[in-house]
């Protein structure tokens, strides 16, 4: 276990993505492993900058698609190469709140940008990386954006419409199934129905890192 492992949560709109990544640590910590969070888009002084950016609904003009998806790739790579990379090298674990899974989902599902054009920002930006773990929690957007309005206001990507997010999460459902790395959690279930799942992942996962 010299190299870190990265593990990431991914969803949609109220999902339940902070309460996944709260039960990842706790299951964690009871191996004694070292870890950092991180966020996306986010995670950085500069990568923050750039999410404030992304997420806000009040600009004065119109954020094209494209300007977000470079946005989203440019926060990216500040993270990776200042925060998740070295984290990796030195021996500690990586717990990622959404990578670049999202954009797939939400760029290349919801926006309908090609998959030529995000492959070829991922080559340029991950130099390779993938997280060795990926939890999606599954949840209709119905259900998921209820839950994301009860929380407070919404940004500018919650204020999409419900079709946009039924294509993200489509193509969610399609990677999911596609990837062994990703495990599926039906996030509609009971809260401690989910968190055991996620335990019971959590800990397969790290067995199988020390034997």
């Amino acid at each position: 276990m010299n190299h870190g492992k990265f593990i990431v949560v991914e969803g949609i709109e109220g999902a339940g993505k902070s309460t996944a990544i709260a039960t990842i640590k706790e299951t964690i910590e009871k191996f004694n492993i070292s870890y950092v969070t991180t966020r996306e888009p986010g995670g950085t002084p500069l990568a923050e900058q750039l999410r404030t950016l992304v997420k806000s609904a009040d600009h004065q003009e119109t954020i094209t698609q494209e300007t977000e998806l470079l946005l989203m790739y440019a926060s990216r790579s500040q993270l990776l190469a200042n925060k998740i990379l070295p984290a990796l090298e030195q021996g500690t674990w990586v717990i990622g709140d959404r990578h670049n899974l999202s954009s797939i989902a939400y760029q290349g599902g919801g926006r309908q940008i090609s998959d030529s054009i995000l492959n070829t920002l991922a080559d340029i930006t991950l130099k390779g990386l993938k997280p060795d773990l990926t939890i999606y929690l599954d949840i209709t957007p119905e259900l998921g954006l209820s839950r994301a309005q009860a929380r407070g206001e919404l940004d500018r990507i919650e204020l999409e419409q419900i079709d946009f997010f039924n294509r993200t999460r489509d193509k969610y459902l399609q990677m999911a199934a596609s990837d062994n790395s990703i495990v599926k959690i039906d996030a509609s279930q009971p809260l401690s129905s989910v968190r055991a799942s996620i335990v019971k992942t959590i800990e397969a996962f790290v067995s199988q890192q020390i034997k």
